[in-house]
């Protein structure tokens, strides 16, 4: 094989490698997009904390502005309402009515249980990004609920504000919707699955509606979060993302 026969091959490799790794992100981008839009998101959400013997339920409204803007305020029940998180870039803010004060959380809180729940407030107020944190492999097809899925692998870069070791999403290849993601510790076991169903069209996107997460190793535990409504692309001005709005949005 002449020299320029096997640079013309090495150069198809690679062009085949970088594509196939941009793909997977590309798939990963589309599949968070159907959460927050291209611009911007407005929900309406009611999650169920699921226990052995007992369930809560709450509500809340959310609002986001690409990827370092959001703002959420319980509505229900009525002792938690008006609590506030707020992301503005790398911060995030926590305001408590009943004691009126804003806490500036750090970075050591965005593991922690939110609100009592199975999701950490990183998982609320998306401190890190599954696009911009993680390099992602496509790893093969596979299939649920009848839905062909892309399988993709999440690894996270050196030195990303996460806490997972890997991440392993299946994405529906029609819709880019996120059908299941397994989430795994630094040692490779699995701590956390999520399990997206009820599959609709809101506001024009096709969304899987309902979420559980669920912990592999917590018999009888799960958090649902149900979508009751979603607007995208409303105009918010970067004012609307303030402490001081924080503190009075209900």
């Amino acid at each position: 094989m002449t020299t320029r026969s096997t640079t013309t091959l090495l150069l198809a490799f690679l062009f085949t490698f970088t594509a196939f790794a941009q793909d997977a992100k590309e798939i990963i981008r589309k599949a968070e997009e159907k959460m927050r839009g291209k611009e911007s998101a407005y929900m309406e959400m009611t999650i169920e904390v699921v226990r052995p013997k007992w369930t809560r339920t709450m509500a809340l409204k959310s609002w986001s502005k690409g990827d370092d803007k959001s703002l959420m305020v319980l509505t229900a029940p009525a002792k938690d309402q008006g609590t506030a998180f707020l992301k503005r870039e790398k911060e995030v803010w926590n305001w408590v009515p009943s004691i009126e004060r804003s806490i500036k959380m750090p970075p050591s809180m965005m593991m922690q249980s939110w609100m009592g729940t199975d999701l950490s407030n990183d998982d609320l107020v998306r401190e890190s990004s599954n696009v911009t944190d993680y390099t992602h492999k496509l790893a093969g097809d596979s299939t649920i609920d009848g839905r062909k899925c892309w399988k993709v692998i999440l690894t996270p870069k050196p030195d990303a504000p996460v806490v997972w070791g890997k991440v392993v999403a299946f994405v529906d290849q029609e819709h880019y919707v996120q059908l299941k993601a397994e989430q795994y510790d630094e040692d490779g076991f699995m701590v956390n699955k999520m399990i997206g169903s009820d599959i609709k069209t809101m506001d024009g996107v096709t969304l899987a509606s309902r979420l559980e997460l669920i912990p592999v190793e917590k018999d009888g535990h799960k958090t649902v979060m149900i979508i009751d409504d979603i607007k995208f692309n409303e105009p918010y001005e970067d004012g609307f993302f303030t402490v001081q709005n924080m503190k009075r949005i209900r």
